[in-house]
């Protein structure tokens, strides 16, 4: 699953040609994806991190709560333990970066398949035993934003973009841009994989 036609067709590709699986369907947003879920009842669902409408992260989370039979496989460009630490947690049975060779596909299946996790090779496991093994939920000072400034932050976290917030919370891009600049300013974070821990952190999203 992933919002770019392209990437789709490319994946189901290498996917159509490896023994032993069955490309059921493909979608490209969250919301589609969880309805042909519902329908086809894979073993297995490849999800992009980063998509329009519901989040990876957040649709991992929901897969996981309502398919607990379904085992999700993360795609990602991002190789920061912070993003791969919040995809498992949200349940999500693999991690495999958007460079991988083809054949790191196959082995991922297979791993999965097995009853596993999976991570690429060049995410660094020692520091994902240190963010794994820490409190999930520390305790976190009084939060200093605005309730504007914290919905901002959630659907960030959620992966949406600055059009899909600026659409759902009835403002203007630039007015949102704003809210985004003042609460990375505010909380000193200034990536959003900083975001996303911080919002995971502090409850703003689970």
């Amino acid at each position: 699953m992933d919002d770019h036609a392209l990437v789709r067709a490319g994946i189901r590709a290498l996917l159509e040609k490896l023994a032993g699986v069955t490309v059921l369907g493909e979608a490209s947003d969250g919301r589609e994806a969880l309805a042909l879920l519902r329908e086809l009842r894979p073993d297995v669902v490849l999800s992009d991190i980063a998509m329009q409408g519901i989040g990876g992260l957040v649709l991992t989370t929901q897969i996981c709560r309502e398919h607990p039979e379904v085992k999700v496989l993360v795609l990602s460009m991002h190789a920061n333990e912070e993003y791969v630490v919040h995809a498992l947690r949200a349940g999500a049975a693999g991690y495999l970066l958007k460079d991988a060779v083809v054949d790191e596909l196959e082995l991922a299946l297979a791993a999965i398949g097995r009853g596993e996790i999976y991570l690429s090779p060049a995410i660094s496991r020692q520091v994902l035993r240190t963010y794994l093994s820490g409190p999930i939920g520390t305790a976190a000072p009084a939060n200093p934003l605005t309730p504007r400034q914290r919905e901002t932050l959630r659907m960030i976290a959620e992966g949406k973009n600055t059009k899909e917030i600026a659409h759902q919370m009835g403002l203007s891009a630039k007015t949102v841009e704003t809210h985004r600049a003042q609460l990375m300013e505010r909380l000193g974070i200034h990536e959003v994989a900083g975001l996303v821990k911080y919002a995971l952190r502090t409850g703003v999203i689970e």
